[in-house]
């Protein structure tokens, strides 16, 4: 894995390119994508946001690629998985809520599981481009952020991050509880209004 991050490194930003796409296509990279990105832009402090924004492209890109896999083969193992009430409960939430689950974690500067999330989005039948918005929202932010802090902090961007990682949760969930709460109102708004 080292000889792998190596050469990415080595490409630059088209290494971190390279490395966004596989690593929302479904490889698991873990801190991968952030590390390189703080690198480089501590590196080469002018092309810091050229890598922010080519990290970004490259995440899109490879959350479409799983998004799409799994909405093409994994209908029929989430319809056996989901049968009981249990599953229907859970389809029903993901409708209403799953932009949610897929947003808080792709802003996350901590690692959270993102991966099952994409993959229930295309299996679920999500409209792709609010898929695809809701990344992008999370994704720009997270990584010009981390760009930023590179530039500014360089080797110590990612223990500084570290040292913060009880803030950064605390953050993320009063985040996810807003969008929920946010979310939940415009469903009974909806609601109301169709019934009206």
């Amino acid at each position: 894995m080292k000889a792998f991050f190596a050469k990415l490194v080595a490409l630059g930003p088209l290494g971190l390119f390279l490395l966004a796409s596989l690593d929302s296509a479904g490889i698991p990279l873990p801190g991968g994508v952030d590390a390189l990105l703080v690198l480089l832009a501590n590196r080469a402090p002018e092309s810091a946001y050229l890598c922010a924004a080519l990290a970004t492209v490259g995440s899109l890109i490879g959350s479409m690629i799983l998004f799409s896999i799994a909405r093409r083969g994994g209908k029929k193992y989430l319809e056996k998985a989901t049968e009981g009430p249990r599953g229907m409960k859970f389809r029903a939430w993901f409708a209403r809520y799953g932009l949610i689950t897929v947003f808080v974690p792709c802003i996350s500067v901590i690692p959270l599981p993102l991966k099952p999330f994409v993959a229930c989005s295309g299996v679920l039948g999500m409209r792709r481009s609010h898929f695809l918005l809701a990344v992008l929202l999370a994704r720009v932010p997270r990584y010009f952020f981390l760009a930023w802090l590179g530039k500014e902090m360089g080797g110590h961007a990612l223990d500084w991050i570290k040292a913060h990682t009880l803030h950064f949760a605390l953050g993320l969930g009063f985040l996810g509880l807003l969008l929920f709460l946010l979310a939940r109102r415009a469903n009974e708004l909806t609601t109301a209004s169709d019934s009206a």
